[in-house]
């Protein structure tokens, strides 16, 4: 794989959100104008299909769209890694799609099965690599029980396995992780964003993903270079300007997530605070909080 997607991974890996329209559908205009903005102020990762882009909403046809519409507006600007998952079929044939579309790397989510065994998830993983040998693999790791050895293993197997998103909410746990799998042999992502970023990248990790930065991308391009530049007060400051709107996204099991983005957005006019079933629009008193955030930004 060659450096420029190691490079992708390394920084900040926008998860894009999913504007929708009055009736429901897919807003494809916003979306276009949300992705032209992100890459305007120097976004550089863009990833259709993450979970802020509400991927267990959408459908196999609306994945594959985003993923289109995401190549189509990067235009060589910004790196593309395409979220894909389900069952091993699907997950296959939106690997294929993203390949011959133009995305350069896949992230795959975990696999959403009741029983989870350490060699099914090699299983899992190596099929979707063996697919789409030519594209970089990114697994997206959730999962505290998954040792180092089984993702080690998969690497060994599949040399297209180039990155990993972490989210497990534990530096120590990450840190032991990172290691036991190969700390050189992948790039680590902090999946949890940049709540997790600092702690993280401490341990090993050199990017993280984010949602913040539909809204404020400013804010996490500024925490990746203080990071990056080794100023880590100036980055604590950053995380701390940040640390209110990243706590409220995590509230009650991170029921919340993608709605308190959308909201951002909302209160800046950028798209409609719509979100899909099983999440919710906020009550009044949170989008007051919301806004009030996002104009102390200054964004």
């Amino acid at each position: 794989m060659t450096d420029a997607l190691r490079a992708a991974l390394a920084d900040v890996v926008a998860i894009p959100v999913t504007p929708f329209a009055e009736d429901g559908a897919v807003d494809e205009k916003a979306q276009r104008a949300l992705l032209r903005l992100l890459i305007d102020n120097g976004v550089t990762t863009l990833t259709p299909g993450g979970n802020t882009g509400e991927y267990y909403t959408l459908t196999p046809e609306e994945r594959m769209r985003a993923v289109e519409v995401t190549v189509e507006e990067a235009a060589g600007r910004a790196v593309v890694v395409a979220g894909v998952g389900q069952e091993i079929p699907s997950a296959v044939t939106a690997a294929r799609h993203a390949a011959a579309v133009g995305a350069r790397l896949v992230m795959v989510h975990q696999p959403v099965h009741p029983y989870v065994s350490q060699g099914g998830w090699i299983d899992y993983h190596r099929a979707v690599a063996d697919a789409v040998p030519e594209l970089g693999v990114v697994p997206y790791i959730r999962d505290p029980r998954l040792t180092g050895d089984a993702l080690a293993e998969l690497g060994a197997r599949c040399p297209n396995v180039v990155g990993v998103k972490y989210a497990v909410p534990d530096a120590a746990v990450f840190a032991a992780f990172a290691r036991d799998a190969g700390l050189d042999r992948f790039v680590w992502v902090a999946g949890l964003a940049e709540l997790y970023a600092p702690a993280y990248w401490a341990c090993g990790a050199t990017g993280f993903t984010s949602g913040l930065v539909n809204a404020a991308p400013a804010l996490s391009l500024a925490l990746r270079d203080a990071l990056r530049e080794g100023r880590y007060e100036d980055a604590m400051r950053r995380w701390e300007q940040i640390r209110p709107f990243e706590e409220l996204r995590a509230r009650d099991h991170s029921a919340n997530n993608v709605s308190v983005v959308k909201e951002a957005l909302a209160s800046l006019g950028l798209c409609r605070r719509d979100v899909r079933p099983p999440s919710r629009i906020l009550p009044e008193d949170q989008r007051a909080r919301v806004a009030a955030l996002v104009r102390g930004w200054g964004v």
